[in-house]
């Protein structure tokens, strides 16, 4: 049997992702920002304060490429650390208020993405499109044996 990538749900879904990071990242570069850093900016954007082990499994990413993230992210002056005043061992970590200040900016990027890609559905059909997604990423982070972690509302 020949495979057919528009009947492989893993195919399909990895496809339409590369194209939502493509068209974001499109958009967000003339603010200097990449889709790389979203994670941290929705996990981040209520103004709370998270560590990076935190934040690593909040976005589902492995600690190393969490650590390079925020590395690039403190380097663009986006994050700032902080030691915790009770364990000197535990930093915690906050958006900049340059990055707060973009936060709206970000928003309508990324809600204008949403838009463009869900255009041809039906609201009806965008409901049963982000259920089924829901289930597709509780399914296999179960299946992992992880709690689904990815808090970020794209």
């Amino acid at each position: 049997m020949p495979l057919n990538r528009t009947i492989s749900a893993g195919y399909m879904t990895n496809w339409a992702a590369r194209l939502f990071a493509r068209a974001i990242d499109q958009k967000l570069k003339p603010l200097g920002l990449s889709s790389g850093y979203l994670p941290v900016f929705f996990a981040l954007a209520d103004g709370s304060a998270r560590t990076q082990k935190q934040l690593a499994l909040d976005a589902g990413i492995e600690q190393p490429t969490m650590a390079a993230t925020l590395n690039r992210m403190e380097r663009d002056g986006l994050i700032t650390r902080e030691k915790d005043s009770q364990d000197r061992r535990i930093t915690h970590i906050r958006l900049s208020a340059p990055a707060r200040a973009n936060a709206k900016n970000i928003q309508a990027i990324v809600n204008q993405v949403n838009e463009t890609a869900l255009s041809g559905l039906s609201s009806l059909e965008r409901r049963v499109f982000l259920d089924a997604l829901g289930k597709v990423t509780t399914a296999l982070s179960n299946a992992e044996g992880r709690p689904e972690t990815d808090t970020a509302n794209q």
